[in-house]
């Protein structure tokens, strides 16, 4: 069984992310991360796919050769920006002739030095309904959360419509990361006002890093609390320290989310693994 909405009906899962390493050197290193995450026996794994398709040859490759030479099941992003749609349907198939069972359908975000930017799939939904053509039954597929509201939203209000239009073609999605278990809860309730029961994933990314947390952050239109962040800031350059504080918080969040029902816990790892096999201890997983 590796389709994920099979996994989520079956019961809870547990999953990591990582992103196609740019150098060999961090080709090297992503292979030690993942032999030693792949122990842990996670129900999937995700790789994500640059702006613009940036990492489009490396993100395929990555996502076969974990099909096909580890026992972790695959889920490959896939983002529409500045792609057609004849170029999506043939990375789709591509996927689907490979074996790959597991999509993530995102609109994506442009290429920061992008002369041109062009959608000819506009919203994440037209991504989910072409991957069901070329894919039929082949794919389970996911689309992304943001428990503040994406960032392009004119209001929250507009951002839960458009996500539950998204959840009514697919099979599951997963949060942005987020840092107060009431984000997700709140997120849940407003999905459940307007009808929408698709299994939601939250999440999670250990700080290690405040700085660098801060600045994904912004990108993805959230923030961290400002009470958290000044527990970090106040560790100074201790980086044992703000380590060890990353994991209490993330175990603590991990915990709360569990105990209020959620179908699982999806890892955001940067390609590191001591904080995830930490925090995976932690909670007993």
């Amino acid at each position: 069984m590796t389709r994920i909405d099979a996994l989520l009906a079956a019961g809870r899962t547990t999953s990591f992310e990582f992103f196609p390493p740019k150098t060999d050197k961090g080709e090297a290193a992503l292979r030690n991360t993942l032999n030693e995450l792949e122990p842990l026996s996670p129900s999937f794994v995700s790789i994500t796919y640059g702006a613009g398709g940036s990492t489009r040859e490396r993100t395929h490759r990555l996502v076969v050769d974990l099909l096909n030479r580890t026992s972790m099941t695959p889920m490959a992003h896939l983002t529409g920006v500045n792609h057609t749609r004849e170029d999506l349907a043939g990375i789709l198939g591509r996927y689907r002739d490979a074996g790959v069972e597991n999509i993530l359908a995102l609109r994506g975000d442009p290429p920061r030095d992008a002369e041109e930017v062009f959608f000819e799939l506009e919203r994440a939904w037209q991504l989910v309904e072409l991957a069901r053509e070329v894919g039929g039954d082949a794919f389970s597929i996911g689309v992304a959360a943001h428990p503040s509201g994406h960032p392009l939203a004119p209001d929250l209000a507009t951002d839960r419509k458009h996500l539950a239009a998204k959840l009514a073609v697919a099979d599951f999605a997963v949060t942005q990361f987020f840092f107060a278990a009431e984000e997700y809860t709140r997120l849940l309730e407003d999905l459940a006002a307007l009808d929408c029961h698709t299994p939601v994933l939250p999440g999670i990314i250990p700080i290690t890093n405040i700085r660098q947390i801060q600045r994904f952050a912004e990108l993805s239109g959230t923030e961290v609390p400002a009470a958290l962040a000044d527990r970090f800031h106040a560790l100074g350059d201790d980086a044992a320290a703000v380590h060890a504080l990353g994991v209490e918080v993330a175990t603590q969040l991990c915990q709360e989310l569990l105990d209020a029902g959620a179908p699982g816990l999806h890892f955001y790892t940067l390609n590191r693994s001591s904080a995830t096999r930490e925090i995976h201890a932690n909670l007993g997983l």
